[in-house]
């Protein structure tokens, strides 16, 4: 059931992330929400690998959105090259 609360909380980042950094996206607004889900498991992990908060704390969705937000990047940096190969 975790793992289904993930990916819920990873498009609700991937939507908020969305909007904090608007613009075209090579791959629109699914491809977004799923790097929102990604930058959640992503940001989550490290966040409680480097010992910066527990499990449940408020703190774990700013983690998410930094990770999302850093995913979404790199994405439009690969994605704007290869259309300008």
């Amino acid at each position: 059931m975790s793992f289904l609360v993930w990916i819920v909380f990873g498009a609700v980042v991937g939507v908020v992330a969305k909007l904090l950094m608007p613009g075209r996206d090579p791959g629109g607004f699914f491809m977004t929400i799923i790097l929102g889900i990604a930058g959640a498991l992503l940001g989550g992990f490290l966040g409680r690998a480097f010992g910066l908060y527990r499990e449940g704390d408020p703190v774990g969705f700013v983690m998410a959105l930094v990770g999302a937000m850093i995913l979404l990047i790199a994405y439009r940096m690969i994605g704007r090259r290869t259309r300008s190969a």
